[in-house]
């Protein structure tokens, strides 16, 4: 008698033997990215360092040597001092067909941490209501996609310039958006300063293209506010705009007065569970940058 396929399947942490077959399920899970991009995704993650006694990849499902069922686990820390929490960024839930039924084993096991705060920030459609079911909430329920450029800047004249950690306006920052500035340009992010009234504003953007890759765009990752997006929008969109980004996308809960473009409600829409609810602009070390756009 065959036995059951419960009886068959362990649930685990990833581990760095496991790579090449973890990749080959999230390719065959979702065909829009090729193996290589997979490949070249935990590749990133593998160099990342470790946060502390934290799971370096995540957990799959494991039935008769094949790998059934992957939840990749990004963890990172946001904030200084005693406001520094740690969150961690759920991505690339997949399933073989067969152990559907096991895919809350998998959310389990990946969440068990009381301490940290869990994201989905790329939920399928199909998905939000097990994860609404599973206790996360929403944060954000859409994006704005604007022409940046079009906007007037409305704190005077405002200079943008390419993050470098050795520029004398970088010490202007402080040593928390230096670090993660810097970290980001090295993830290929656009780390950039924005100068006005004497004051260095830190943004970070990643380069993605939009309608079925036609239209190149720019993703803000991190601002201190979506208000100083607002603000220096059309100082940042020109620059942006003679490097080949012609729109922006940012998360939103409404409208951006004063920015030509257009709100999508229920697109894009991002959940969070635990203790401390993230803030739109910030999408630091999540999976956009740290497994590539």
């Amino acid at each position: 008698m065959t036995a059951p396929v419960r009886n068959r399947v362990k649930c685990r942490q990833i581990e760095e033997a496991d790579l090449a077959r973890v990749a080959e399920r999230l390719a065959h899970a979702f065909p829009a990215r090729s193996p290589a991009y997979w490949t070249a995704a935990l590749e990133r993650m593998r160099r990342r360092p470790i946060l502390e006694n934290y799971p370096r990849y995540g957990v799959l499902l494991e039935s008769e040597g094949r790998v059934v069922g992957v939840l990749l686990q990004i963890f990172f820390r946001r904030g200084e001092g005693d406001a520094a929490a740690v969150y961690c960024n759920l991505s690339s839930w997949c399933m073989d067909p067969q152990f559907r039924s096991y895919a809350f084993t998998l959310n389990s096991a990946a969440t068990t941490r009381k301490d940290v705060t869990y994201l989905n920030v790329s939920p399928a459609p199909h998905t939000r209501p097990g994860i609404e079911a599973l206790g996360f909430r929403r944060y954000c329920d859409g994006q704005f996609v604007c022409l940046p450029w079009l906007a007037l800047s409305k704190r005077g004249a405002a200079r943008v310039l390419s993050f470098s950690s050795d520029r004398p306006e970088a010490a202007l920052l402080s040593a928390y958006d230096r670090d993660i500035l810097d970290k980001h340009a090295a993830l290929g992010c656009r780390s950039l300063i924005v100068m006005a009234e004497g004051e260095a504003h830190p943004f970070i953007f990643v380069k993605r293209k939009v309608m079925r890759g036609s239209i190149p765009c720019e993703q803000l990752i991190y601002c201190r506010d979506l208000g100083d997006f607002v603000a220096y929008a059309g100082a940042l969109g020109r620059y942006l705009l003679a490097r080949g980004g012609v729109v922006c996308i940012t998360d939103a809960n409404k409208p951006l007065p004063g920015l030509i473009g257009r709100y999508l409600p229920d697109i894009g829409p991002k959940y969070f569970k635990g203790p401390a609810q993230p803030r739109l602009g910030d999408l630091t070390f999540t999976e956009l940058t740290v497994l590539g756009p």
